[in-house]
C-alpha cells in the first residue's frame, strides 16, 4: 500500500509482485481493493508466484519499488534491463537497526522502562519479522544487567501462539522455511554471545501445533564483547534481538555503524547533550532516528513505525532508497522536465501567468468575475497612494509595533539599510489590499492567504504606492461551487521601484446554476 498510494496519485499504474509465502493475504487484499470499484480498472495489477522474464519488459518510463532483502536488492538493482535502461529503482532492504539506551535511563526512570517496553515490541511485532526491527539494542555497560532481567521478565509474558485467541501476543514466522533461516542465523550469533531468553528448537504454544506452525521463541542474546562482527554483519529475520553493551558516545556511534546502513534507528535518553552527540553520529548511517522519551512518548508513532513525510529508508545495507511517502513519493513517480521559452509562452504552456507575460486590463474589475470568467493574465491596477507620518504613527499605535526604525528618527538614521524612519512592512499591505480590492459583495468569497512575501525596498514618509494584482493561476474544486485563484502582487514606489512582492490567495465562486 505504501508503495501503490504515491504511484496511484502521480498517474502510474502499478503491478505488485508479493514474496511467494505472503502471496495468499496480499492477493486477497488486492481482491477487495478491485472488488471496492474505488480505483480505475487496470491502474492495480497482480502477479504471485515466479515473475518469469518480467523485469526484461521494462522500459525507460517505468519505475521499480522493492521491499525486501538487501541480497535481493542488490540482484533487481544489477538486472540488465534496470541498468540499461536507467528503470528508476527504489530499494528499501532489511537492516541491522539498532536501539540506544542513554547512560541517564537508569532502573525507575520513564526512559528505562521505555526502552524496555520498546525492544520487546519490536522483537515480537510481526514476530519481529519487519525490516525495521531492533536487532542490536545498545545499553551502558553499567546497565546491561537491569536491562537484561526487564527484558526477559516482559519476554516471559508473551504468548505464542494463534493469533485468532486474545491472549496470544506472537503468532507464527511467515513459513516453515523462514523459521529454519532463522535457526541457521542464530548459530553466528550465539558463537558471538549467549542465550538470555528462548530456545530456538522449542516453545510453547497456545492453541496451535509447535511443529506444524512456524512457531519460534523469542529469542534473547547477549554479546559481551560488542566488537565481534557477527552481531553487526548477521541478521536473523525474526523475534531476535541482541543485547550489546557500549563505554561511551564515540564507541556506540562506531559500533551503530558497523551495521553499513539502517533503516531506523532510535535513542532513548533525556539527556539533550547525549541524543545530540549521537543523532549527529547516526545521521549518515540511517534513514531515519528517533529520540524518544517521557516528553514524546505518548505521541510516536515508535521505533518501527513511519510517517508519510519521513525518510524511512537508508544508505548502504538499508537499500539506498526510502519510503514512498509525502510528496516524495509521487515526485519520484513523475518525468520532470525543464522547458525553457519566453514568458507569454510559458504562461500558455503552464496555464500559469509568469511575470513578463502580458496582463490583460479590462474594465471590469477581476474581483466581479466569477471563476469561470477570470482568464490568467487578467489584472488591475490601483493607485497612487501617499504613505504620510501620520500613518506609520497611527499604524503603530494601533497595533503597539513601535520598532525604532518606524518611531525614532535619530536611531533610525543610524540604521545603515534604512537612513530614516521607515513604513511598517505591513502597512504597506494593507495599504495595498485598501487599493486593489472590490469592497461590494460578489464573486469572491474570502482570502485566505499570503505566500512569498518579500519586502524588497523601504518606504519612507512620502512615498507613493501602487499595487499591480494580476489573476496567476486558476484552480477550480471539482464538487464545489468555487475554486482558488492565485494573484501576483506587486507594489512599486513612485520611482516603479517594488517595495513588496508576494501571491494573494482567495476564494472564488463559481457562476450560479441556471
Amino acid at each position: 500500500m505504501e508503495k501503490l498510494a504515491p504511484a496511484f496519485v502521480a498517474g502510474m499504474p502499478s503491478l505488485i509482485k508479493p514474496a511467494s509465502q505472503t502471496a495468499y493475504l496480499t492477493a486477497r487484499l488486492v481482491e477487495l481493493i478491485v472488488e471496492s470499484e474505488l480505483l480505475p480498472e487496470g491502474s492495480v495489477q497482480l502477479l504471485c508466484g515466479d515473475a518469469g522474464d518480467l523485469l526484461d519488459h521494462l522500459t525507460e518510463q517505468d519505475a521499480v519499488s522493492f521491499t525486501g532483502s538487501a541480497d535481493t536488492a542488490r540482484r533487481l538493482r544489477a538486472h540488465p534491463a534496470i541498468v540499461g535502461r536507467s528503470v528508476r529503482f527504489n530499494a528499501e532492504a532489511d537492516s541491522l537497526n539498532c536501539s540506544i539506551l542513554g547512560p541517564d535511563a537508569a532502573p525507575g526512570t520513564a526512559e528505562f522502562d521505555l526502552y524496555v517496553k520498546q525492544l520487546v515490541a519490536e522483537m515480537t511485532v510481526k514476530a519481529g519479522q519487519k525490516c525495521t526491527a531492533i536487532r542490536r539494542a545498545f545499553v551502558p555497560e553499567s546497565l546491561v544487567d537491569e536491562v537484561a532481567e526487564a527484558v526477559r521478565a516482559r519476554l516471559a509474558k508473551v504468548a505464542v501462539g494463534n493469533p485468532a485467541n486474545p491472549d496470544v501476543r506472537m503468532g507464527a514466522l511467515a513459513s516453515l522455511g523462514q523459521r529454519e533461516e532463522v535457526r541457521r542465523s542464530l548459530k553466528p550469533l550465539l558463537d558471538a554471545g549467549r542465550l538470555l531468553f528462548g530456545d530456538p528448537d522449542r516453545v510453547e504454544v497456545v492453541d496451535a501445533d509447535a511443529e506444524r506452525g512456524a512457531f519460534i521463541s523469542p529469542i534473547l542474546i547477549r554479546a559481551d564483547d560488542a566488537e565481534r562482527a557477527e552481531p553487526h554483519e548477521v541478521e536473523a529475520f525474526g523475534p531476535v534481538s541482541t543485547l550489546l553493551p557500549y563505554r561511551d558516545v564515540a564507541q556506540v556511534v562506531e559500533l551503530a555503524a558497523r551495521g553499513r546502513g539502517s533503516l531506523a534507528g532510535s535513542v532513548v535518553t533525556a539527556d539533550t547533550g547525549f541524543a545530540r552527540e549521537v543523532v549527529l553520529g547516526l545521521a549518515p548511517w540511517h534513514g531515519r532516528v528517533l529520540v524518544l522519551n517521557e516528553e514524546d512518548a505518548k505521541e510516536s508513532t515508535g521505533h518501527g513505525s513511519p510517517l508519510p513525510p519521513l525518510i524511512h529508508g537508508g544508505p548502504g545495507r538499508a537499500g539506498g532508497g526510502e519510503e514512498m511517502g509525502g510528496i516524495r513519493g509521487i515526485v519520484h513517480h513523475m518525468q520532470r522536465t525543464a522547458v525553457q521559452a519566453g514568458p507569454g509562452m510559458l504562461t500558455a504552456l503552464t496555464g500559469r501567468w509568469v511575470p513578463g507575460a502580458e496582463r490583460t486590463v479590462t474594465d471590469v474589475h477581476p474581483f466581479r468575475k466569477h471563476l469561470e470568467e477570470l482568464r490568467v493574465g487578467d489584472t488591475v491596477v490601483a493607485g497612487p497612494r501617499t504613505v504620510t507620518l501620520e500613518d506609520v504613527e497611527r499604524f503603530a499605535e494601533f497595533t503597539g509595533d513601535t520598532f525604532y526604525a518606524h518611531m525614532d528618527d535619530e536611531a533610525a538614521k543610524a540604521n545603515p539599510f534604512f537612513g530614516g524612519r521607515v513604513a511598517h512592512g505591513y502597512l504597506v499591505v494593507s495599504f495595498a489590499a485598501g487599493l486593489f480590492v472590490s469592497p461590494e459583495p460578489g464573486p469572491v468569497l474570502a482570502n485566505y492567504g499570503l505566500e512569498n512575501l518579500r519586502f524588497l525596498t523601504p518606504v519612507y514618509p512620502g512615498d507613493e504606492l501602487t499595487v499591480t494584482l494580476t489573476a496567476k493561476q486558476i484552480s477550480p474544486r471539482d464538487g464545489a461551487d468555487y475554486g482558488e485563484v492565485r494573484w501576483d502582487t506587486d507594489v512599486t514606489n513612485q520611482d516603479g521601484k517594488s517595495v513588496a512582492k508576494y501571491d494573494v490567495l482567495t476564494l472564488v465562486a463559481k457562476r450560479p446554476a441556471g
